[in-house]
This record gives C-alpha cells, structure tokens and sequence, in this order.
C-alpha cells in the first residue's frame, strides 16, 4: 500500500485546517482529489465559521480520537522546522529522522513517510497556527511523545543548540506544554547531577516519602499504554520516556541509598 493511500486510512483531524493545507502541497493531486467537493477541506464539521472565515474553537467540546496519522504528520511537519532551526540542515539529523522512521515504521513505510517529510521540508511552515492545531485535537499523552521526539532530533547531531532549545520551548507553550513537563523531557537529553530530579519534577531537596511518590506519577504519566490509540509503532517511543524515568528512580534510589 503506498503511503498517500495508507495515510487516508489512518488520519481524521489533519485533513484539514493549516495541517491539512501542508498535507495537500506534500501530496499534491492525491489528497487534491480526496478534498474534492469539500472546500480542499475534509475537517468539515470539526470547524467553526465565524464572520467568513475559519477558525478553531479555543475549547472544543469533545477532542476526537487521534489517528496514527494524525500523530504521523504532526509528527512530520514538527520536525521539517526543528531541523531548520539553527538555519542549515544537518544530515546527521535527517538520518536521525529516517531511522526513526525506520524503527517505527519499517522500511517500506518508512521511504514514503520520509517522501512526504521531504515535500514538507520545501515549505514555509507557519508554526503557531500548526501547533494550536495539534493543542486542540491531540490528547495531553501523545503531544508530551511528540516533545520528546522533537529533542531527539536536535540531540541527533551530538548537541542541542540554543537555537533549536529556543523553538521547541516555543512549541511547547503553543501545543499547552506545562513547564515542568518540558523540563522533565529536556532533561532526558541532557547529562548534569540534577537530571534525574528535573525528569522525576522534583527539587533535590524532596524527601524520600516525595521521590517515591513522583516516581509513581511520573510512570503513569508516561506509561506506553497512554498512547496504545498510536499504535505499537508509536508505543515504542513511549517506551523509552517510560525508561528514562525508571533510570532516573534508580539512579536518586543508588544516590540516597533508599
């Protein structure tokens, strides 16, 4: 199954709206075709037109489900403008995206997926209207994976840049991102003795009784089965999150001797 006809299968919100614009230039005649008779848009309902023109609810009633690909394309765009963050592209980051693609999806899916990523990479993406897109549609568990992926690519090339930390803090604020989540995720990036507090969201200064308790929220927090509506393929990447704050545990558990 090629990719343009595997992604109308699997995405609901994104066939529409500034996501859905982005997908029709990437695709060109197939998703053309598939808009057809529908304004090029095939969100349809989810929209609200207000005085000519069309906008987002700031709180919609009910978040829909979101798709593989929907959390795919998201996905894809998110990281055609980290890559051009620090104004060059560097390989050793659109080989870190191709793998990923690799790993997740397989080698057939993975070529189209990254066709697409490279006909999204010629675009101007207007980041804000993209990412209030995804805040609206995406559930709190999959925008957090997202994050995290994002600093993999910036960490790709053995060194996030100032630049690159810039946008995705930025990204994070437009996508509803608290700050003690983005710290806890950046913190997995980095090496430094208070990492492993940063990713539990806790001081060094926290009690034994309060690491115990973060620990356990923060598991259920990134547990892989908040994004089992991903599918496996995306589960894995949950996984290593879920990992990181088991490693982080261990390492305060060796530290305090607890």
């Amino acid at each position: 199954m090629s990719f343009s006809k595997w992604i109308g299968a699997s995405i609901g919100w994104s066939f529409g709206g500034p996501i859905g614009a982005i997908i029709g230039l990437a695709l060109g005649s197939v998703v053309d075709a598939m808009a057809d008779g529908n304004g090029g848009s095939l969100l349809g309902d989810r929209q609200t037109k207000t005085q000519g023109r069309t906008t987002y609810r700031t709180q919609p009633r009910q978040r829909p489900q979101t798709q593989s690909g929907d959390f795919e394309v998201s996905l894809l765009i998110l990281a055609s403008v980290i890559i051009k963050a620090d104004g060059k592209q560097d390989q050793n980051e659109l080989d870190f995206v191709r793998q990923q693609f690799l790993n997740m999806y397989g080698k057939e899916r993975a070529n189209q997926a990254f066709k697409l990523f490279k006909n999204i990479n010629n675009q101007n993406v207007s980041l804000r209207p993209v990412c209030l897109q995804i805040r609206q549609m995406m559930d709190h568990p999959s925008r957090l994976q997202l994050m995290h992926f994002l600093f993999g690519i910036a960490k790709s090339d053995g060194a996030v840049t100032e630049d690159e930390v810039k946008l995705i803090y930025t990204i994070a604020g437009y996508l509803g991102i608290s700050s003690r989540d983005y710290e806890s995720i950046k913190a997995m990036f980095y090496n430094s003795s208070d990492n492993a507090y940063k990713v539990l969201e806790i001081a060094k200064s926290a009690t034994v009784d309060e690491i115990k308790k973060a620990y356990r929220k923060m598991a259920k927090k990134y547990h892989p089965d908040k994004v089992i509506h991903l599918g496996k393929e995306h589960q894995k990447g949950a996984e290593e999150k879920f990992r990181q704050v088991q490693a982080a545990y261990e390492q305060i558990q060796k530290e305090r001797g607890f």
